[in-house]
């Protein structure tokens, strides 16, 4: 077992869908696509293809259907086959000429049967048999037009993109944020013949949106198939309420009850719920390449993890507008191949690579991509050099070696070098993409930033100990400009709500005085103003204040948008107040060391390896049944040891609602500090760059996922 476990659970998954695609129209959902794109790369997948008329399409309403040569399909879907996406399976079916179709789910058979309202108790009857499956098997040679043609519909647990050997994320459940206090009132809205909830720390599962239950039961229908991967019975445990919930049902999983008698192996998996920290997730202090080129690049489209990487200047194409789009953009994944093809430039010469050159270049990459995720900015843009300098090298290229600091200008001279040279570019072709990220990295404007954001959040955590919230608010003030007044340096709608988060998250539970009140409301009357004043709407503030034209944001929809974000800051503020380990992420400052942020992932981990094993107060074990509830009972009365996070060999710590590059780092580099040769992995539903936490914020559809149907 080691943690390595997440790259072959992925490409494990990955290689039964290869099995099925041979001569076939693969359509892939966005989830999916992105779980390819970090496993093992679309070009992997199309030379599982092979046939000249086949190609990869995006699976929705409109795709195009299969023609007369094209008598085989194949669709990878991320969600529950029901609803929308079957409608969608039967249009592509009915305007094509399939014979043979293979649907393939991430979601096993037995959430299917909750998702269609089949009772537990009938539900384990049914233990080996398929019904769902089977009943759309039929229906799929029906939409063909041939009950004598072949359909197979299967379940493969395509949950992961796996970044790194220790790092993973979920790009099916993105979107998935922990609750906020003002979702129990939504919450008690349709309780209207139920008990009240009086806070977060009551919701359980029965008080869940169906929606959203179902969601977290596809989230752990695949955690169970990555703990039966791995050979391991898992101990859950919970670090806030939505991570209660979704420990509670991963302990208590019907179809793992025959997979955990018979593992051998045991691991700790501890969820914990990102809005108890979301300074880690806002704050500028990680000093990671990585998570500044996740921060500043462009998204790349259709996912949510990585980013578009311009690779025109290693063309000759000129960079006119209407030329912007021919060259694909390289990105950060490097999957085998993922980077060449990805990028645009030569797939059709890589069948004529030698065998020794792919390898060669396929590690070099991937051996770069983790180093610039374990190291810190300085050492990461050295080794950026000092690959390029190994790859020109080895292509004999004419490099003039310089030494002192690395500048993007030097870094670009020696990318240059590779240009109009096809050979060099194909065998170095990820190693360029990620070379040439962090040129546009270091060139970009809100990089330098950075720097700027840091240095204000430092001396906001000094003014917090010397001083009232109200003065630090104050503080904020002058920072809010008019579109008329502002200049590049100045920040942006989007950058002042991400520093206002910040402040709530790191301060904790306050009290609202007088002064307090004032300062707020002086902060949001200048918000109000600046919102309503914009020329242009960004997509957060379209989402924040409900208008998609700056033309229909008035003055009061501005302020009601700003009273609702005010409210919002308020709840983060008040995340942790069921806390009692866990109350702070804040340590004041004295004679010797100034204030710091201290992140809640850090506690968690130095608590869970606490070399004194306290029970733990605020990492709660989640029972599996009535053995472990005999156990606590029995505690009471005799020594019997509760389960303990730090018993076994393997942690997983799955973050609900995003993780930084930087925290997984520290995750990993604690756990070897504080327990060598205890395996760690970080999951999370997806890698979070600061304006990331915003649009999960504000989101409305929390408690209401959209799955398909």
């Amino acid at each position: 077992m080691s943690a390595a476990g997440v790259l072959s659970f992925a490409q494990q998954g990955w290689e039964q869908v290869l099995a099925k695609v041979k001569w076939s129209v693969v359509y892939l959902d966005a989830a999916c696509a992105e779980s390819l794109h970090w496993s093992c790369g679309s070009s992997r997948l199309l030379e599982a293809v092979q046939g000249p008329a086949c190609s990869l399409r995006e699976f929705e309403p409109g795709a195009i259907g299969g023609g007369a040569q094209q008598p085989r399909a194949v669709f990878v879907l991320s969600c529950l086959l029901k609803g929308r996406t079957v409608d969608t399976l039967r249009d592509i079916v009915r305007r094509s000429h399939f014979q043979y179709c293979v649907v393939v789910t991430a979601v096993s058979h037995a959430v299917h049967l909750t998702a269609n309202h089949v009772p537990a108790a009938a539900a384990a009857e049914l233990e080996g048999q398929q019904p769902v499956f089977e009943q759309l098997e039929e229906k799929l040679c029906e939409w063909m037009g041939n009950v004598n043609y072949t359909a197979e519909v299967l379940h493969v647990p395509l949950l992961l993109a796996p970044a790194a050997p220790h790092l993973a994320i979920t790009p099916a459940f993105a979107t998935l944020f922990p609750l906020l206090p003002r979702d129990v009132h939504l919450l008690n809205s349709a309780r209207q013949d139920k008990r009240r909830l009086s806070s977060l720390g009551e919701v359980d599962a029965a008080a869940l949106t169906p929606e959203l239950l179902l969601h977290i039961r596809c989230l752990v229908s695949g955690l169970s198939s990555l703990c039966e991967h791995l050979g391991v019975r898992e101990e859950c445990f919970a670090v806030g309420s939505l991570s209660r919930v979704i420990a509670t049902d991963l302990a208590n999983y019907a179809p793992a009850k025959n997979r955990k008698k018979t593992a051998t192996g045991r691991a700790s998996v501890v969820f914990v719920d990102r809005t108890l920290d979301l300074t880690g997730a806002v704050g500028h202090h990680g000093d990671n390449l990585v998570e500044k080129i996740i921060s500043v690049l462009p998204q790349l489209p259709g996912h949510t993890n990585d980013v578009m990487v311009n690779m025109a200047e290693l063309t000759a194409v000129q960079a006119m507008e209407e030329n912007h789009s021919v060259i694909a953009p390289g990105c950060l994944a490097q999957s085998k191949l993922a980077g060449r093809q990805s990028s645009g430039i030569l797939l059709s010469l890589l069948p004529t690579l030698p065998q020794e050159h792919q390898d060669y270049s396929d590690a070099s990459a991937k051996a770069l991509w983790e180093a610039l995720l374990n190291t810190k900015h300085k050492e990461a843009v050295m080794e950026v050099r000092r690959h390029l300098v190994e790859a020109a090298s080895r292509e004999n290229l004419p490099i003039k070696m310089s030494m002192g600091r690395v500048t993007p200008g030097q870094l670009m001279s020696y990318i240059q070098l590779f240009k109009n040279n096809l050979k060099a570019l194909t065998n170095h072709c990820g190693l360029l993409q990620l070379g040439m990220a962090t040129v546009q990295t270091l060139k970009h404007p809100q990089t330098s930033k950075w720097d700027n954001f840091l240095a204000f959040e430092r001396l906001l955590l000094q003014s917090l100990g010397d001083s009232t919230m109200a003065v630090v608010l104050n503080q904020v003030l002058p920072m809010i400009k008019s579109p008329s007044q502002r200049t590049s340096e100045d920040s942006s709608p989007e950058e002042l709500l991400i520093l206002l988060i910040y402040i709530y998250s790191v301060a904790g539970e306050l009290t609202l005085d007088g002064d307090l009140r004032e300062a707020e409301e002086s902060v949001k009357t200048a918000l109000a103003h600046v919102f309503s004043e914009e020329s242009q709407l960004s997509p957060l503030l379209q989402k924040i204040t409900g208008c998609d034209s700056a033309i229909n944001l008035t003055f009061p929809k501005s302020q009601n948008a700003v009273n609702d974000v005010f409210t919002s800051l308020q709840e983060i503020a008040r995340a942790r107040t069921l806390m009692r380990q866990f109350k702070s992420v804040y340590v004041p400052g004295n004679h010797t060391h100034q204030a710091s942020y201290k992140p809640l992932l850090k506690q968690v981990v130095e608590e869970i390896f606490n070399p004194e094993k306290p029970d733990p107060i605020d990492i709660e074990h989640t029972s599996s049944g009535l053995t472990d509830l005999l156990k606590t009972g029995f505690s009471m009365f005799m020594k019997v040891s509760r389960p303990h996070p730090s018993d076994h060999p393997l942690l997983i710590l799955f973050v609900v609602g995003g993780v930084t590059v930087s925290e997984a780092k520290m995750v990993k580099d604690l756990v070897a500090s504080l327990k060598p040769g205890t395996q760690v992995m970080v999951l999370s539903t997806r890698l979070l760059k600061p304006l990331n936490i915003p649009e999960l914020l504000f989101a409305t559809d929390r408690l209401h996922p959209d799955l398909g149907f």
